[in-house]
């Protein structure tokens, strides 16, 4: 399916999903398509925007031309990594009610829709992704122990903490007032949707098979992750007031 040429932006969207794009210059307009006729089916006004982070492939032109094409879809253009960033400029850009965001490489229209009904009558809860692995063993075990360990520091009530999609309403996203630039944001959500005593609904799903391109965890990325929990830690024990620490 190509996106309808000529469709107008809507004045207010009632929901806005924020799409991080590295390196997807060879899927993300497959990607888009198959999320736009997606949540077409939904009946309530959408808004992609998509956050091109730091990409050298060609994903910004790619996604300008879909935004060209489809006033439903807005882009954005981080020239600094950090998954984190490109999350946190897409919430702000944001004008829906109901709010998303997700990796795009491994998530089907079919489950981000799923969320989303389920967040559309369910204003109060945060609905996120609970992941059933299909990866090689050493991610698959990586991906637990570091699970372990966040729930071993913070009590957490979630199973999956990078799990996304992520859903939830404006007013909460309001109070979260989220600051990390990495990949450590999705800790600090949970994090904060705790402290807040928001309640989180985790949906299992089976981790989707990446459409493209390479993921960007490493050794050297896992490890960041798992002492930067520790950090967090550290940070949050030694927190005074208001202030819960510097970005990353």
């Amino acid at each position: 399916m190509q996106l309808s040429v000529g469709k107008k932006m809507n004045d207010s969207p009632h929901i806005s999903v924020i799409l991080p794009v590295y390196q997807q210059a060879d899927h993300i307009e497959q990607i888009v398509n198959g999320y736009v006729t997606a949540l077409e089916s939904l009946k309530y006004s959408v808004e992609i925007i998509l956050v091109v982070n730091a990409s050298l492939d060609g994903s910004l032109e790619c996604c300008r031309r879909l935004e060209q094409n489809d006033g439903r879809v807005r882009v954005l253009h981080n020239e600094q990594p950090g998954w984190g960033r490109a999350v946190r400029s897409g919430l702000s850009a944001s004008r829906g009610r109901i709010l998303a965001y997700t990796n795009s490489a491994r998530t089907s229209p079919y489950i981000l829709a799923l969320h989303l009904m389920l967040a559309a009558t369910n204003s109060e809860l945060v609905i996120k992704a609970n992941r059933r692995h299909r990866l090689p063993l050493v991610r698959r075990i990586g991906s637990v122990l570091y699970n372990i360990e966040c729930r071993t520091l913070f009590d957490l009530p979630v199973w999956d903490v990078n799990g996304t999609p992520k859903v939830f309403n404006r007013e909460i996203f309001e109070k979260l007032d989220l600051r990390e630039n990495g990949d450590l944001i999705d800790l600090e959500f949970i994090l904060r949707c705790k402290e807040l005593g928001l309640q989180l609904l985790e949906i299992p799903i089976v981790s989707e098979v990446r459409h493209g391109g390479e993921s960007t965890t490493n050794l050297f990325s896992a490890f960041k992750m798992y002492w930067g929990a520790f950090l967090m830690r550290y940070r949050l024990n030694n927190a005074k007031g208001p202030d819960r620490g510097p970005q990353n």
